[in-house]
């Protein structure tokens, strides 16, 4: 993991970002109902976030992508909120502070964006990611914000920008 860097989506890019995220899905046993797995823009990420106040990055090393993360409006919600969403990583790159300076990026796109807070759901035993989120200076939250569909992720958190 030499030569990675963070750029933006290009449409190129659907196909395989699509395939990662499936990926991580299936090596991590996590649901498919109730999550970003069945959202049915995960095969056309560059178009979903191609509009205001949207961001898609991907972790591209070598030609091949292997992170990626973004950051849009909270769905049905105060429109200072955003969510940080859909971040993940092979395995080949967890570890290395990648997820954290993916999370630094969006962040720092948030609040170039105008948002005051960031929002984001994941699930219980996805530890390594909670800690990357907690030293982020996200906080645990009591209940979901805005309407994501992700009925079965029950851990939420949010965090002032």
């Amino acid at each position: 993991m030499k030569n990675w860097m963070i750029r933006t989506i290009k449409k190129e890019d659907n196909q395989e970002v699509a395939q990662l995220i499936r990926s991580v899905f299936d090596e991590l046993e996590i649901p498919k109902v109730g999550t970003a797995y069945e959202d049915p823009y995960l095969d056309l990420m560059f178009e979903e976030y191609n509009k205001p106040q949207s961001v898609y990055f991907v972790v591209e090393n070598e030609g091949k992508i292997v992170g990626c993360a973004g950051v849009s409006p909270l769905e049905n919600r105060v429109p200072e909120i955003c969510e940080l969403q859909k971040m993940y990583f092979l395995p080949e790159t967890r570890g290395l502070g990648i997820g954290a300076q993916m999370m630094q990026k969006c962040l720092e796109q948030a609040r170039i964006f105008g948002f005051e807070k960031c929002y984001i759901e994941t699930m219980p035993f996805m530890h390594a990611a909670q800690k990357l989120y907690k030293k982020s200076g996200f906080e645990y939250l009591d209940a979901p914000l805005g309407n994501t569909g992700h009925s079965s992720c029950p851990v939420w958190m949010l965090k002032v920008l």
